[in-house]
């Protein structure tokens, strides 16, 4: 596992009033009536390449959508399904290839996808989300997927390991597996709500920049499923950058299929927002390790922006610094060039007034101040070594200006991200 990952504490969840269960455990099939199923079909050399997610009961969905113009096939038949009757059964993942470009042939490869799961599972294709990701511009081994997706419906559990096996399967770069659970309350019953994604590079905010798949048993109205995730996405996923490209095929998409028995919640009530805690929990979980997995990363950064004019202007500020290429490359080399992150500031759109900003540098080795209400500060160059020499690294900026607060999440850029990603396709 790459050192990055273990820079997340676990810690206890708190939800109306009561810590049930310690969360970073557990996978997709941890709630009720979620099964999975993964294996090596051959679109890959050797690992995993294909995953399937299952409810027992038809689920309710949201997604949020990539917003690259250039959506791959799978994107196109996922919103189509989803706008048309925003329930579904289950999803099926293939890794290697990312199915997008392809033209009229790419869509109706997606369909058989769909409807060769279905017919598995006895539902309709348009109960069926597919999700490709891989190399753009090929088009799919669809003798082996379709044959792969009968073999492995087989195979379905309500597991721990299918879980794992899961998560394993929809990994391209990544080194390591991203899984999550929590447990939460909701009129007296437990909640529970897992999660699984991937990413490592091709990472950069404005959802979609990866691929998590989230599960619940929560009984909830689909359109407050669909406002909780929206919102919990501009917190988390839309504030991480690894190299400033975004994907043409990534979502995030939550089943919730009801199986826990409570009331159904149908207002922003105690429910609701407990339920927005957790899903806030396990989305920046999740946005945190695909940053600290990103490409050839050693270091994690994060941009904590205080008192800016508006939430808008603080989430701009605080996504320029960590998708800044020269501000990456000034951490990987341990350089303390704060030039180089108000640069970043200034083109990031949002309004303020320079001299009223102060930037300083915050690691297990130190605090230094850069910045100071628009003028700089003599530094401790011993000092700044000391705190850049740690692998995760925090910038605070103040901008003396508002109330409003924002954080993103990236990490550096180093000599390692340009030799996988030049021999991506070998």
């Amino acid at each position: 596992m790459n050192s990055l990952a273990t820079i997340i504490d676990a810690h206890a969840l708190a939800v109306q009033g009561k810590v049930l269960e310690a969360p970073f455990t557990g996978s997709v099939t941890s709630a009720k009536g979620f099964h999975a199923a993964a294996a090596h079909i051959g679109i890959k050399r050797k690992r995993k390449d294909l995953a399937l997610l299952w409810s027992e009961v038809p689920a309710n969905v949201a997604c949020v959508f990539t917003t690259n113009v250039m959506k791959a096939a799978p994107i196109i038949w996922n919103q189509q399904v989803v706008a048309q009757s925003g329930k579904i059964h289950g999803i099926v993942i293939n890794s290697g290839n990312a199915n997008s470009c392809t033209g009229e042939q790419g869509l109706v490869n997606t369909e058989v996808m769909a409807k060769t799961y279905a017919a598995c599972m006895g539902v309709d294709a348009k109960e069926i989300l597919v999700c490709s990701t891989g190399v753009i511009g090929v088009q799919l081994p669809m003798e082996i997927i379709t044959k792969g997706i009968i073999s492995t419906s087989l195979s379905m559990e309500h597991s721990p390991l299918a879980g794992q096996l899961a998560a394993e399967a929809i990994m391209t770069t990544d080194t390591y597996t991203k899984q999550i659970s929590v447990v939460f309350e909701v009129d007296g019953k437990k909640v529970v709500l897992g999660a699984m994604a991937k990413g490592s590079g091709m990472i950069h905010p404005n959802m979609a920049t990866m691929l998590s798949f989230i599960t619940t048993d929560l009984n909830i109205a689909p359109h407050l499923l669909e406002k909780a995730l929206k919102e919990s996405t501009c917190d988390t996923y839309n504030m991480i950058s690894v190299d400033g490209d975004t994907s043409t095929n990534d979502m995030v998409a939550i089943m919730a299929n009801g199986l826990a028995g409570n009331t159904m919640i149908e207002s922003e009530d105690d429910g609701y927002f407990a339920f927005c805690s957790a899903l806030k929990t396990v989305n920046t979980h999740m946005a945190k390790v695909i940053v600290q997995d990103g490409e050839g990363a050693t270091k994690f950064l994060e941009a904590q922006v205080a008192n800016a004019t508006s939430v808008d202007d603080a989430r701009l500020l605080a996504r320029s610094i960590v998708s800044s290429s020269l501000v990456k490359t000034a951490f990987f080399g341990e350089d303390a060039n704060w030039g180089r992150i108000i640069c970043a500031m200034g083109y990031s759109g949002a309004k303020f007034d320079p001299a009223t900003v102060s930037i300083s540098l915050k690691s297990a080795g130190g605090v230094i101040n850069l910045l100071s209400g628009g003028e700089p500060v003599c530094v401790n160059e011993i000092l700044a070594k000391q705190i850049l020499a740690e692998k995760s690294i925090i910038i605070e900026v103040d901008m003396k200006s508002g109330e409003s607060s924002a954080t993103a999440w990236g990490c550096d850029l180093s000599y390692d991200y340009v030799r996988i990603n030049g021999s991506y396709r070998t």
